[in-house]
């Protein structure tokens, strides 16, 4: 798995990128998002990206930041929604925005993105409330600023880390209801919790 790029940016061909990395060129698909904050031609470039195979192409994805990547990764997730259409989402809005069309239900909003349809945008939706609810499964600690903003009650964030770590829903739930979380940040509570499970 390549989980990171550090190198010259070469060319910049939305939504395609090439970088020089010891001389070897590395070919990268990213969203206009990431584009629009990359530094000039010829300049060092930092990338975070998800590799993908299929049978018949390997493709490189890169992303500004980890919160962005793990976002994508929620996305390419749900069904019907590749990583063409993960990529279109987010050049078509940023992370924050999607994530506040997400809990608001705001379909109008998402059917803006191009390809994306009434049935698609409710889709989007469903799947993605529950997903990115549960991203800390594989970004809880790489990708802290999507999920400050999916979930902003730190009790909610400590459950769901505890499920996360393998605990059961109700276990997680009953170890968390009864820590004081005023003021407590969600690794706090997230201590906390852990210690009175391990009683």
């Amino acid at each position: 798995m390549i989980g990171r790029i550090v190198g010259t940016l070469v060319e910049k061909t939305p939504p395609e990128l090439l970088v020089d990395v010891n001389g070897v060129g590395y070919e990268i698909s990213a969203s206009m998002t990431t584009i629009y904050d990359l530094p000039p031609i010829g300049e060092k470039v930092v990338l975070f990206t998800h590799f993908q195979v299929k049978e018949d192409s390997q493709t490189l994805y890169g992303f500004i930041d980890k919160a962005e990547r793990a976002l994508f990764r929620v996305l390419i997730k749900v069904n019907g929604i590749g990583p063409k259409m993960a990529l279109a989402v987010l050049s078509s809005m940023s992370s924050e925005e999607l994530i506040a069309n997400v809990q608001e239900s705001d379909v109008t909003a998402l059917t803006r993105i191009p390809g994306v349809g009434k049935k698609t945008a409710e889709r989007l939706i469903i799947e993605l409330r529950d997903k990115l609810g549960q991203a800390a499964k594989a970004d809880l600690f790489s990708a802290p600023a999507v999920l400050k903003q999916v979930q902003a009650d730190p009790r909610q964030e400590a459950e769901a880390a505890l499920i996360a770590l393998g605990y059961k829903p109700q276990e997680a739930a009953k170890a968390i209801a009864n820590i004081p979380v005023d003021g407590a940040s969600s690794e706090d509570v997230i201590k906390a919790a852990l210690k009175a499970m391990l009683r």
